[in-house]
């Protein structure tokens, strides 16, 4: 007599696709969120008084409650909590963080006893620009939180199927939220004549996105409740306890992961942030818009591949060696940026290394992330990736501090730069607005540099990685779409001895 195999959720594939979907999308609004300001960065100080030095404090205050802890106490939560109540946790943190962002730089907030409060002390610093760093703050954790959660959730529901190509597909439509973003925010700031107005809309987004996890959750609980999770049924064993987080910490791998991740993302993150001002620098002769509009084809690089690396990884694996051919591509794009480009002011060199970049930014991630349920067991994954997420956080709070410190310092000799500033002063104390084409004509060089830099130093852990994995089996190169991967691993092992 044949026994009746009980198929569940995550063996239907409209239920797993629209999951993903569902998690996506709220991932999608908050990548959004993130880069709002990044494509009105020119027009921050002429409209906020923000310079590169408070723009950068206000980018790093993304991170920098995680990079505090708060990032280590999520995994925590994620790992005894579950899914879900993370998962609804983090999107509330989005919108309230969101909320508070958004009043700081509105005329709500312009003239209360608040602002002058906030430009009683720091006052290099403005309120506006310290209000909206305690928003981002706080929508950073929820942001960085729901990061993991959204890891920890494929993993769930893509074990043993087409875990590369969901986790890049997610990772793809979060990066198009960076596309979308950078061609509506100059819309919408020019057709209301203010950067708010943005930002007013991304928040309206967040709470979408808050919705699509709410329905998300409705699928996971009745996804738990057919493979008996968080009965009786499941074993004491398998429950995640403090103690297990030793055995993350020393793990060689780990660290060799996390190291990987801080370096590569630190060279794409805050780049993203300045990138549209540093095009409309190098270029010169543009606006910021037609900046933006150049900047914004960066995810599409990597949304194009996205389908057809997930799939290789998952059916054929080389995933060590993606994170090599990354890391090599991400340098030579930084380094065109640096070099290049200031002296060519093509922009086709422009359009085409900023899609050459985004193809990079699809073979890392999609790489990195299905390879941690590899070296880490599933009742402690969420932890792990929550350490990978705040040890990443810790470079991309402080390298936008660096970049905005950097440019002000390289460029305090500038004359034209200096004479510029010079300028908006004088428009300022008359009460000129600066006219829409005006920019302040950064020297990018050493930053470009930097970046670079950062380049060689993940391509020689991804060099490590790979040798490591030679060596212990840990089936970095392996597909995904396996269910023996670690007899497999057990195997070559054993043949070995």
């Amino acid at each position: 007599m044949k026994e009746t195999i009980k198929q569940t959720l995550a063996d239907k594939a409209w239920a797993r696709w629209t999951a993903l979907i569902l998690i996506a999308s709220m991932m999608f609004f908050a990548y959004m969120f993130v880069d709002v300001m990044a494509p009105l960065k020119s027009l921050l100080d002429p409209q906020l008084g923000w310079d590169s030095t408070a723009y950068g404090t206000y980018r790093s205050a993304e991170y920098l409650l995680n990079v505090c802890g708060f990032l280590i106490v999520a995994g925590f939560i994620l790992d005894k909590m579950g899914i879900r109540f993370t998962g609804l946790l983090s999107a509330s943190l989005m919108v309230a963080g969101a909320c508070i962002k958004l009043y700081g730089i509105s005329d709500w907030f312009a003239g209360t006893s608040l602002e002058t409060w906030l430009n009683s002390w720091w006052t290099s610093m403005p309120a506006s620009a310290k209000m909206a760093s305690l928003g981002f703050m706080i929508f950073g954790c929820g942001c960085e939180m729901a990061g993991t959660v959204v890891s920890k959730a494929i993993a769930k529901w893509f074990k043993g199927k087409e875990m590369a190509l969901a986790m890049g597909l997610e990772m793809a439509i979060a990066r198009i939220g960076v596309f979308a973003i950078f061609s509506i925010s100059p819309l919408i700031a020019n057709a209301m004549g203010s950067v708010v107005a943005p930002v007013a809309f991304c928040t309206v987004l967040i709470f979408i996105g808050f919705i699509c996890f709410s329905v998300f959750c409705i699928l996971d609980t009745r996804y738990d409740r057919q493979i008996g999770k968080g009965t009786a049924e499941e074993s004491s064993e398998d429950e995640f306890k403090v103690a297990d987080i030793g055995r993350i910490f020393s793990s060689q791998v780990f660290w060799i992961v996390a190291l990987l991740c801080v370096l590569y993302y630190s060279a794409i993150f805050p780049f993203q942030a300045y990138g549209a001002e540093m095009l409309q620098c190098n270029i010169g002769g543009i606006s910021a818009k037609e900046a933006s509009d150049i900047f914004r084809w960066f995810p599409i690089g990597a949304a194009a591949i996205t389908v057809f690396l997930g799939n290789f990884l998952d059916r054929r694996g080389k995933g060590a060696t993606m994170l090599i051919y990354g890391a090599l591509l991400l340098i030579m794009c930084h380094l065109i940026f640096a070099f290049v480009l200031p002296a060519t002011h093509s922009k086709v060199i422009a359009y085409a290394t900023i899609v050459v970049l985004g193809i990079s930014f699809a073979l890392v991630p999609a790489a990195l992330w299905p390879s941690v349920p590899k070296i880490i067991e599933e009742k402690v994954l969420g932890s792990a990736y929550c350490l990978i997420f705040w040890v990443q956080n810790i470079g991309l709070c402080l390298v936008p501090l660096l970049i905005g410190y950097v440019l002000d310092t390289v460029n305090a000799g500038n004359p034209v730069v200096q004479q510029q500033l010079a300028q908006l002063e004088q428009w300022k104390a008359a009460g000129i607005e600066a006219p829409e084409s005006f920019f302040i004509h950064y020297d990018y060089t050493i930053p470009m540099i930097i970046f670079a830099g950062f380049g060689v130093l993940a391509l020689v852990f991804a060099i490590y990685l790979k040798t490591l994995d030679k060596k212990k089996h840990f089936g970095l190169e392996l597909p995904n779409i396996k269910s023996n991967v670690r007899a497999e691993r057990a195997e070559a092992e054993a043949s070995e001895e």
